[in-house]
This record gives structure tokens, C-alpha cells and sequence, in this order.
């Protein structure tokens, strides 16, 4: 009995540890902040996007981070986009640290932190949003808290790694990746001395029982190897998705050929909406992710080789590390804003060129259910099997259109 109890002392102690790695306070200080009203929304190229900008430049300071911008931490973009119809250009920013060990390879640890303002730009999923603050505490005031908090974690642990960091928060991403796509056209490092790329997107909803979605897992062997073994150490529950092009900043690297991995909880009925605030974030749940990422960061200084690269499916092609049993055979375009999923190029002989599905439509409902993002796609996509026949609604130009798909 006594060694009974010795060993539940240890593993509850060990817990503990465990979770204080990222304690929640800070998360929810930068979120709190990042999600305010008085940020406006941190919609592109806006004052709101310019003070948290500078929070994080601040904090990536402050942390001991080298400036690794053009302009000090700061990496200005231009960016053209309609506002009421007219056309205006403008200037957004990434913001960039470097935690330098000395090393010759350099792991990207990035997440956006843009938004959609007001309701101006991006695509908001609210009635009448126009002038209606959009604070995206999930979207991605939680990704953002990541970036912050694991350069806190590399910057303090006293161990000089055989990685260099680069920390890096995008803007323009909800206007079709444009910081991040700026990035790897016109890198302040060379995009060779990159081992791999870790995105953080919406990473503050996880839900124990559905776990996380971890995409890119085709891009390198390396994710497979490590990452399942640290989500059983935290009781994790995981999804894969092989592809390495999605709706987010890892697809800039991924194209570049570069290894990239993302993580993200889930769509939920706050996604681009004006109720996405704070006090619906798991702070909680964030800090055991962060311990995850932090691990895994762990485990590629280990290795002996760096990750290597492979060419994976485009997204829910059947490969077998996916969760989907079946597949349209479409490319979606990911730089698409509005509601729907906009296909960008269509498989030859799958399912939706059978159906009479082209480049340039736009898929509104799949099997009966509306699609509003690309992770309502997702979603509605796993429900359904091989065999199967649905109806498909899409838009092809002014023309309602409606489909027969047999998966």
C-alpha cells in the first residue's frame, strides 16, 4: 500500500509539472488584450492590426527575441482590398523574433494574428456585421498567445537547443494568406536553413471528447513518429489530416517545400462571427496543446536527422492517415473570403468531375448541409461513406445550380 500511494504521489506531482509548463494566466492576459474591443478587431492594415502589432513586438522583446523583421520586429507588407467597392492600398505587417542558438537550422513557430475588423474585410458569418467588432479570441488571438508563450518557454528553459526559433505572428491571412505568402517570397532568413514550419490556428476551443486536427501529417514522417506518443502522455485525443495546403499560413511553407504541421480544435458557431470572445476560450486546454508543440519541438532537437520533406495529398484525397473515408477530388481555393467552398481545380475522374462539378464553382451545400467555411466542409465530409449519393448545391456564377454526387 505504501508503495501504492508513493507512486500516485509521484505521477499526481508529476501532473502538476506538467501542466504549469504554460500556466493559463499569461494566455489569457494576451488574449483578453488581443480580443478587446478597444483593438478593434485587428483587421488588416488597421489601427488595431498596428497596436497589436506592437504588443507583440513588445513582448518578443521583453521575452530577449532578436528582431528579425525588415523594419526591427516588424516585416511591412502592401495589401490591396475593397472597402464599400472601392478599391484602396494599404500596408500590413508581420512580426518577427528570433531566438538565436547559434545553429544552422532554423524551426518557423508561426500563427496569424490579423482579423476581420469590423466587419469590412475577410468573411463574416454575422447578420448585418458591418461596424461590428469581430475580437476573434479563437480566431486567432489563440494562436497568436501560443507564438507568445512558447518564446517565452524557449527563451527562459535555459537550454540552447540545436534548433534557432523563428516566432512569427502574420497579418492578412483572412484576406488569403498575404503575410505569410509575402514571408516566403521575401524571407529575413533563407527559406533553405528552415527544418520545418509549426502553425497555430484557433487552438482555444479544445473539446476533450472531438481532441484537436492536426494537419499537415503527410508532409514529413516525423509527425507520425512523434506526435502520437505526446498526445497519450496528455490523454489527447487527435485527428489527421495528410495534406499540407489549408486555409491557413503553414500552406505558404508547404509550397515552398518545407515541412509543416497545424494545429486547430475545431469550427464551432462562433467561427467569424462577433460573439468569438474571450470568455469562451479553454485556457486550460490551450495550456496542454502548448505543452504538446513544446514537446514536440523537444523531440525534433532530438532527432538525427532533419524532418524530411515529402509531397503529401491535396486535402481529404483517401490517403490513409486521413479520418475521411471519402473524397470529392476538388482542390478548394483557399484564398476565397466568402461563404461556400470555392473549388480551385477538379480531380479528373472523381467524384465531383462525375457529378459536373467545375473550377470556379462554389459549393454551398453538401448532402443537405450548408457550407460556410472550408471546416463546415470538413465536417460534413466525414459523415459520409463510400457509395453514398448526395445532393450537392453550388453557385456557378449567377446560376443556382444542383448536383448528384456519388462518392
Amino acid at each position: 500500500m505504501k508503495n501504492i500511494f508513493a507512486a500516485l504521489l509521484a505521477l499526481a506531482c508529476a501532473s502538476h509539472a506538467f501542466a504549469q509548463r504554460f500556466p493559463t494566466a499569461p494566455i489569457r492576459k494576451h488574449i483578453e488584450y488581443l480580443a478587446s474591443d478597444d483593438l478593434e478587431g485587428r483587421g488588416t492594415a488597421s489601427l488595431g492590426e498596428v497596436r497589436a502589432a506592437n504588443y507583440i513586438a513588445a513582448a518578443f522583446k521583453e521575452i530577449g527575441l532578436k528582431p528579425a523583421g525588415t523594419k526591427g520586429y516588424f516585416q511591412p507588407f502592401e495589401v490591396s482590398f475593397a472597402i464599400d467597392g472601392e478599391a484602396h492600398d494599404l500596408t500590413g505587417r508581420n512580426v518577427v523574433g528570433f531566438l538565436d542558438n547559434g545553429a544552422p537550422k532554423t524551426i518557423v513557430i508561426g500563427a496569424h494574428y490579423d482579423h476581420l475588423g469590423k466587419g469590412f474585410q475577410g468573411s463574416s458569418l454575422s447578420p448585418d456585421s458591418k461596424n461590428k467588432i469581430h475580437n476573434g479570441a479563437d480566431d486567432n488571438a489563440s494562436g497568436t498567445s501560443g507564438v507568445l508563450e512558447l518564446a517565452r518557454y524557449f527563451a527562459g528553459n535555459n537550454v540552447k537547443e540545436k534548433h534557432n526559433y523563428l516566432f512569427i505572428t502574420f497579418s492578412g491571412e483572412e484576406l488569403g494568406l498575404l503575410g505569410s505568402k509575402h514571408f516566403v517570397e521575401k524571407p529575413t532568413l533563407p527559406l533553405n536553413s528552415f527544418s520545418a514550419m509549426i502553425n497555430m490556428d484557433m487552438i482555444g476551443r479544445l473539446d476533450a471528447q472531438k481532441g484537436i486536427i492536426v494537419s499537415g501529417w503527410g508532409t514529413s514522417k516525423v509527425w507520425g513518429k512523434l506526435i502520437p506518443g505526446l498526445a497519450k502522455r496528455q490523454n489527447l485525443k487527435y485527428t489527421v489530416d495528410s495534406s499540407g495546403v489549408g486555409a491557413s499560413d503553414h500552406t505558404s511553407f508547404y509550397l515552398k517545400n518545407i515541412p509543416v504541421v497545424q494545429f486547430f480544435t475545431g469550427g464551432h458557431g462562433d467561427y467569424h462571427k462577433i460573439s468569438d470572445d474571450p470568455d469562451k476560450i479553454n485556457y486550460e486546454g490551450e495550456a496542454g496543446i502548448l505543452t504538446l508543440i513544446s514537446e514536440l519541438l523537444e523531440g525534433l532537437d532530438k532527432e538525427t536527422a532533419e524532418p524530411e520533406f515529402l509531397t503529401a495529398g491535396n486535402p481529404h484525397s483517401g490517403n490513409t492517415t486521413s479520418n475521411f473515408k471519402v473524397t470529392l477530388g476538388v482542390m478548394p481555393d483557399y484564398s476565397y473570403t466568402g461563404k461556400g467552398l470555392k473549388i480551385d481545380g477538379v480531380s479528373k475522374a472523381r467524384p465531383a468531375e462525375k457529378a459536373g462539378i467545375l473550377a470556379g464553382d462554389i459549393i454551398t451545400k453538401l448532402g443537405g448541409e450548408p457550407i460556410g467555411t472550408i471546416y463546415d466542409y470538413m465536417e460534413i465530409l466525414g459523415k459520409h461513406e463510400k457509395g453514398q449519393t448526395v445532393e450537392a448545391e453550388l453557385q456557378r456564377g449567377a446560376e443556382t445550380k444542383v448536383v448528384r454526387v456519388t462518392f
